[in-house]
């Protein structure tokens, strides 16, 4: 892995948001200037592509990543924000209606959160 790729790596490990590339190319930069915006990306891709991140799309926004570590996401409607919940693994479950088995999922629940709501009261 390069050195790039485990910076990358250490933020988004580090991290309990779910980061924009643009956001994790300025976190690099702070570290070394010498980074550019088509490093983080492909950086990204790769670690992707490996299994040791995943990335969150959300459709009219911009993808997310985050660390690989199960857990589901619940994403406000209104302002987009995005956060982690814990639910029973349905892979098991998934697998039986299937009757194939799965690789692994990716479950997206939609709600108003509570700073929306109030907004709109």
């Amino acid at each position: 892995m390069t050195k790039y790729g485990q910076m990358i790596l250490d933020i988004i490990n580090q991290s309990l948001d779910h980061l924009t590339a643009e956001q994790i190319f300025f976190m690099c930069k702070e570290k070394n200037e010498k980074i550019v915006l088509a490093t983080v990306y492909n950086n990204l891709s790769n670690l992707c592509n490996q299994g040791l991140i995943r990335k969150v799309s959300i459709e009219g926004s911009p993808d997310r990543y985050d660390r690989i570590q199960r857990h589901d996401h619940i994403i406000c409607k209104e302002c987009g924000k995005i956060s982690d919940i814990t639910l029973q693994d349905l892979t098991e479950s998934l697998q039986k209606q299937l009757e194939f088995q799965i690789d692994s999922y990716d479950l997206k629940i939609n709600y108003i959160c509570p700073e929306c709501q109030n907004e709109k009261k």
